[in-house]
């Protein structure tokens, strides 16, 4: 397993933008595929995005499509989320999560393996 830690987040004015980051310890990184999820207060943990560890498969929530960007740079165990155009429905702890290459669902939490701690992220209208 791999040891995930979220940076990045914080305070924005609704249109702005944030960018976090996710770096993980091991070097298994590259093996594994990685998702950020995002959980508002009172609400269940909901998919945000999914790279794959080959960057072949980007995928994203239809709430975020075309706001926010995942990439990821294997070389620095690093994943970011880059988050445009943010609305005050954006509000939440923000999640990177590794998974493992097995088939399951990139869009289920439970199919992954190791969490960050989370980072606040809030939207003021």
């Amino acid at each position: 397993q791999v040891q995930l830690v979220e940076s990045g987040g914080g305070l924005v004015q609704a249109g702005g933008s944030l960018r976090l980051s996710c770096v993980a310890s091991g070097r298994t990184f590259s093996s594994y595929g990685m998702g950020w999820f995002r959980q508002a207060p009172g609400k269940e943990r909901e998919f945000v995005g999914f790279i794959s560890w080959s960057q072949s498969i980007l995928n994203y929530a239809d709430s975020v499509k075309g706001r926010f960007t995942i990439s990821r740079d294997n070389a620095k165990n690093t994943v970011y989320l880059q988050m445009n155009s943010l609305k005050p429905e954006d509000t939440a702890v923000y999640y990177c999560a590794a998974k493992a290459q097995d088939g399951s669902s990139w869009r289920s939490p439970v199919s992954f393996r190791s969490w960050g701690q989370g980072t606040q992220v809030t939207v003021s209208s």
